[in-house]
């Protein structure tokens, strides 16, 4: 399988090189079965060490642009992606929400590890942003745990808007799985929902040390909160 060879061939060791990856918790990752990888989100490197760092291939939902593009390199593209296991959704359409849960859930039902960055986007400025609840609806349709995990230093390795890595030590801590099974059959209660998130995004706060930031990470990409601001908006 590609994902193989990009992880001990082609891509890993340069990235085991640069960034000495440490994982801590990763005996937390059941060995088989549904699993949702719940993660913060620093930097596009996430997406690459934590695939690196863990035993199993992990299914990642990713925009319908890396599949689309033309020419060499948009043939590249697709078939990167595809060969290490990106499912691509169309985002801004109607239906892009149920599509993402409906890609989600089948990675699940067919027994696979999901990965999730439950903030929607890379953070702004290094803290945790409220999460958004479709990973707790996966996780209630499905029966899958939901486990925390924390990229540590990555947005140190891969700063916005570098092109070039800037070698650092990363650590991935990843937590106990997060059983959910108590709220069986809610699932479409938007109020379990976000208290399933809202835990799991304590959970991570506590995994990572990040301050916790109670808005939407893309409002305040979007100017739709103003930094600085952003306790009053989360608390109103």
């Amino acid at each position: 399988m590609w994902w193989l060879v990009f992880k001990w061939i082609l891509i890993g060791p340069v990235l085991r090189l640069l960034g000495r990856p440490r994982v801590v918790g990763v005996e937390n990752l059941p060995k088989d079965g549904a699993a949702i990888l719940a993660s913060n989100h620093l930097a596009v490197m996430d997406s690459f060490f934590l695939p690196l760092m863990v035993p199993r291939p992990i299914k990642f939902l990713a925009k319908s642009e890396y599949f689309t593009g033309t020419g060499l390199k948009g043939a590249f593209k697709k078939w990167f992606f595809s060969s290490v296991g990106c499912i691509p959704i169309v985002r801004g359409s109607a239906s892009a929400a149920q599509d993402a849960l409906n890609a989600g859930v089948g990675a699940l039902e067919a027994g696979q590890v999901l990965g999730l960055y439950p903030e929607g986007t890379r953070s702004p400025d290094g803290r945790l942003y409220k999460g958004k609840t479709g990973m707790a609806r996966m996780a209630l349709e499905t029966g899958a745990p939901i486990i925390p995990v924390a990229m540590v230093d990555t947005e140190k390795f891969n700063p916005p808007g570098s092109t070039l890595p800037h070698p650092t030590k990363v650590q991935i801590r990843i937590g106990k799985p997060l059983d959910f099974s108590r709220f069986e059959g809610m699932s479409g209660n938007r109020f379990i929902e976000r208290a399933i998130t809202d835990e799991v995004m304590y959970e991570l706060m506590k995994l990572s040390g990040q301050a916790y930031v109670d808005v939407y990470a893309q409002d305040v990409k979007d100017g739709v909160v103003v930094p600085g601001a952003e306790r009053e908006a989360g608390a109103a």
